[in-house]
């Protein structure tokens, strides 16, 4: 049998899926003159493969079947396997009604499917819910999928076969952005209610041994493999994190990569014994600088002097440092989001990723805010899109908020002076005082610009 696996490209934006929003995805579309040049970077650099396709790639391939791989290209096949996002979602349906005219089976795979399966049930053969490994094996075994098809969620992640990045890339080729992503565990085990990779699969751990076996077969593959871990708070063991260091040390594995996590979950002795386990980058959520509405969303704050301390050590060891920050909690104001801009300035990680708040299907937080929702077009949950009547910022506030965050963060002197590692103290009084020059422009800007908004 001839298997077809797709993932979807966009040309509307920057579209990123897998295991981003938990796998509903998210879309950049240029809004300013910052993320226009952010869309341009995170093309070149951010636009990572997916690894729920390497998977299912190497189950299909183990069971003895043809796999091809695709982007936009029309591949006939028997059956295809398309993954789904909620930002995308029409692209992804006119790609698999095209494939169905040429008498291809068209199943979808992913959080979205799963979760919203009236968005793709027109447009498909079958539709797996849940983690799809387990569906998809019985599919390669030989049973025919049909309609809605539950798939369990695989307990013991060892057993799994290490994703096939050969059936997507070529046999001695990196992924086009020079990195492979790699899932040390899946799901979650804290509870923010705006969180959707809770809403899946419940939160398992492969074993150390497991991972570096696969960290052995990409070394294998490729010189000094970079390794993008993609799971939503990798140090939540820090034991575990320890052994991984020690194996890697042990192994004598020549690999770089980065992390996400939360700071809560890092000290400045494990991010030392990281780094030298080849770690170049670390992911984290600030979210927001008020405690009060953090706590309203299930989330413990860090005391902001912790914040900094690990902030300034990535900073001393070469490590970039990248901070998520989320405006538009309900209980958020103006002043309150003005903070948290303020806060991300002043915390300076290497980058800075600002979302508006996005009630995302299945979350507790959908539950909260269903009945203030304003949008109907799921498309349009991309976290970059007002989706709900706040109770204290219009739309075109939260918009020009968000525009003002990438405005305040990245046209600062400061910004170039700490990815550039200026370290000099007197080059660093002179970067604070055009700092100062670049706040008293963007006032008079934002001046000008908040005229034409309604007052709140």
């Amino acid at each position: 049998m001839r298997v077809v696996l797709a993932d979807v490209r966009s040309v509307d934006g920057f579209v990123n899926k897998d295991r981003v929003a938990g796998g509903y995805g998210n879309r950049l579309r240029p809004f300013s003159s910052t993320t226009r040049l952010l869309v341009y970077f995170k093309r070149r650099w951010a636009d990572y493969p997916s690894v729920q396709m390497a998977y299912l790639a190497a189950i299909c391939r183990r069971a003895g079947h043809d796999v091809r791989y695709t982007e936009r290209q029309m591949v006939d096949g028997d059956v295809a396997l398309i993954l789904s996002s909620l930002v995308d979602f029409r692209n992804e349906t006119a790609f698999g009604d095209a494939l169905r005219a040429r008498g291809v089976r068209v199943g979808y795979v992913g959080l979205a499917a799963s979760k919203l399966p009236q968005l793709f049930k027109d447009h498909a053969d079958f539709i797996i819910q849940g983690e799809p490994e387990e569906a998809v094996a019985r599919m390669a075994a030989g049973e025919r999928l049909e309609g809605l098809c539950h798939s369990a969620q695989i307990d013991d992640l060892d057993s799994l076969p290490f994703p096939r990045w050969d059936l997507l890339t070529g046999p001695r080729r990196r992924p086009r952005t020079g990195g492979f992503p790699l899932l040390a565990s899946r799901g979650c085990s804290e509870f923010c209610t705006y969180c959707s990779h809770i809403i899946l699969g419940g939160h398992r751990t492969r074993s150390v041994p497991n991972i570096c076996d696969e960290l052995e077969q990409l070394s294998d593959r490729v010189r000094h493999p970079y390794i993008i871990f993609r799971d939503p708070l990798f140090t939540d063991d820090r034991e575990r994190c320890l052994a991984l260091c020690d194996e890697i040390a042990a192994r004598r594995l020549r690999v770089t990569f980065e992390i996400e996590t939360r700071c809560d979950h890092l000290d400045v002795d494990l991010l030392r014994q990281l780094h030298r386990a080849g770690l170049r980058q670390v992911a984290f959520g600030v979210e927001s600088v008020s405690p009060a509405v953090l706590k309203k969303v299930g989330r413990r704050p860090t005391p902001h002097t912790h914040e900094r301390s690990l902030v300034d050590e990535c900073r001393r060891l070469g490590v970039m440092s990248v901070g998520f920050f989320m405006l538009g909690f309900l209980t958020d104001d103006w002043q309150s989001v003005a903070a948290t801009i303020d806060y991300a300035c002043d915390l300076a990680p290497t980058v800075a990723s600002f979302k508006i708040v996005t009630p995302y299907p299945g979350t507790p937080m959908w539950k909260q805010m269903e009945p203030l929702l304003t949008e109907t077009d799921f498309e349009k949950f991309d976290g970059f899109t007002p989706t709900f009547r706040h109770p204290q910022l219009s739309p075109a506030e939260l918009r020009f908020l968000l525009a003002s965050a990438y405005s305040r963060f990245y046209f600062r002197p400061s910004y170039v002076a700490n990815l550039v590692r200026v370290e000099n103290p007197r080059m660093r009084q002179w970067v604070q005082q055009l700092d100062q020059w670049a706040i008293s422009r963007h006032l008079l800007q934002e001046t000008a610009e908040l005229r034409p908004l309604s007052p709140c």
